[in-house]
């Protein structure tokens, strides 16, 4: 896919600059460190809603610091069913399931109008040899994805219904709440479909549980605007399923 790369001659936007920089980078990179990083980052223009970052299959050269935004990762079985992996929040990084072999193995794309770094993977490479503790870093996310994997897999098999949808606005609740966003009043830039098929659950079941919810005093939804009125009672509906 084509993009656009921002001159960094004209706009010096440093990772140090950027309110994401804890999130996605390591702390404690030397000035000198952080400049050489600089270097190789692609700002580039932002992506619309519903524009792909990449899709599977495609060759791997990248991976992707998400800035702005919200990000969708999928997968299309043969029979061309698709099947929602997660969703990419501002500091998360994307396109990690392709350093593994030549191509990305799933498909992101724009949930709303997001912004990225991209980071060419070689260059990553060969700087993480010059700085102390990228390489760790990056090892250390990759340790993350896979144990947010297990947990989506263990949520998905093992709660009842009503727990997989509390154990998601929790989940949600807590990555904005990391990110010096409200606990307690986020947009959902997914939709109810996407989150039913992330969680394994029918459409319907996901507006009833939402209605539900409501009704219990638990939280109040107003289209994509969710703000959640008793986290402890969510809780417990995970901690007793």
């Amino acid at each position: 896919m084509a993009s656009t790369v921002i001159d960094l001659a004209s706009v010096r936007s440093i990772c140090q600059q950027c309110g994401i920089y804890n999130l996605c980078m390591p702390i404690g990179l030397e000035r000198g460190d952080i400049d050489q990083l600089d270097e190789i980052i692609k700002r580039r223009r932002p992506i619309a809603k519903g524009e792909h970052l990449y899709r599977a299959g495609e060759d791997f050269s990248s991976i992707y610091a998400l800035r702005s935004g919200s990000v969708k990762t999928y997968l299309n079985h043969v029979s061309g069913v698709e099947h929602v992996i997660g969703f990419k929040l501002p500091g998360d990084l994307l396109g990690l399931s392709g350093i593994s072999g030549s191509h990305y193995t799933n498909s992101a794309i724009a949930l709303e109008t997001s912004s990225v770094c991209e980071i060419p993977f070689t260059q990553l490479e060969d700087l993480c040899q010059e700085i102390h503790g990228l390489q760790h870093h990056i090892m250390e996310i990759m340790s993350r994805e896979i144990q947010e994997d297990h947990e989506k897999i263990a949520v998905c098999h093992k709660l009842p219904a009503e727990a997989r949808l509390a154990s998601i606005l929790l989940t949600l609740s807590d990555r904005f709440h990391h990110r010096g966003y409200s606990a307690t009043e986020f947009n959902l830039s997914m939709s109810r479909s996407d989150i039913a098929n992330m969680l394994g659950l029918a459409v319907e079941t996901i507006s009833r549980l939402f209605t539900h919810f409501e009704e219990e005093g638990l939280l109040t939804a107003d289209r994509k605007h969710i703000k959640l009125l008793d986290i402890k009672r969510l809780s417990e509906i995970v901690q007793t399923a």
